[in-house]
């Protein structure tokens, strides 16, 4: 994944409107109205919201009869996860490192 792409999901997340957007979608598949009603913005702004979900990758969207569900795309939070997993696991090696030097230090005295 592209730092490009790691910057779109953490940017789209930054919003308390949109990361509400994604709570309601992890319900399951909505139409904007339904959405608008969980979320303290307008339905305009939520439509609006979602484009950046989209653009982000974080929501994809299927048209039903003159109806568009929203759902949480299957893969849109990889970036997040691969940038948290690798920064976790430098500050974890980076914690062991310091308890092996503490436990050097103690050592020695």
């Amino acid at each position: 994944m592209s730092n490009q792409s790691q910057a779109r999901v953490f940017d789209a997340l930054g919003e308390p409107a949109r990361r509400r957007i994604l709570e309601v979608l992890a319900g399951g598949p909505q139409p904007v109205g339904a959405i608008a009603e969980h979320v303290p913005v307008g339905r305009s702004a939520v439509s609006r919201q979602l484009r950046v979900l989209s653009e982000a990758g974080l929501v994809q969207h299927t048209s039903r009869g003159t109806r568009n569900l929203y759902a949480l795309a299957p893969d849109g939070f990889a970036p997040a996860q691969q940038w948290l997993v690798a920064t976790w696991d430098h500050v974890l090696s980076e914690y062991a490192r310091a308890v092996a030097l503490r436990i050097e230090e103690e050592s020695a005295k």
